[in-house]
């Protein structure tokens, strides 16, 4: 099993990834952290010092790699499924699942957040709530080819379980 959690930043791709993947019994990795272990930097670093179009060419690598793997969760970058045929590969290779949450929402968490994000830097509520508004209708295109969809930020991991266990037929929205 390969299940990828794809969505924007902030969305909870990891907390749940990591709580699905304990729950199913299966190895977890965040592609982020994947991506810095392999590139000796973090992410922040790669995208000062080497730009976004090298740092979305590591990332593809980076998910070519995991869609290798077998028995995983795979938190993705919020940007992944945007670039090349990321969202393809992920389809193809495994299960996807969107986490679709409300912008206020995600803007909270981001500004809470200690993580740096380089996308987001330096942006009051009102101009994060609005670049993730005008981000997400970009992404969307992209997004909304998950093969299942989560817009509940505290989803019962056993509802997930059901859920990702049931036939591949169709977008699942939840």
């Amino acid at each position: 099993m390969r299940i990828y959690l794809i969505g924007y930043m902030g969305c909870g791709k990891s907390t749940l990834g990591r709580r699905l993947s304990k729950h199913l019994g299966l190895q977890f990795v965040d592609m982020d952290h994947y991506i810095e272990e392999r590139n000796c930097k973090t992410v922040p670093q790669i995208f000062a010092e080497e730009g976004e179009d090298e740092f979305r060419n590591k990332e593809r690598k980076a998910l070519e790699e995991l869609s290798e793997f077998t028995n995983i969760v795979i938190a993705t970058g919020g940007g992944a499924p945007c670039f090349f045929d990321n969202i393809d590969l992920m389809n193809n290779s495994g299960k996807t699942i969107y986490l679709n949450i409300h912008p206020a929402i995600l803007a909270d968490r981001l500004l809470s957040s200690k993580t740096e994000r380089p996308l987001i830097k330096g942006k009051s509520r009102e101009e994060l709530v609005a670049f993730i508004d005008d981000t997400l209708k970009k992404r969307n295109e992209f997004y909304s080819q998950a093969k299942f969809q989560i817009t509940q930020p505290d989803i019962d991991l056993e509802f997930v379980e059901n859920m990702i266990s049931e036939t591949d037929e169709g977008i699942h929205h939840l």
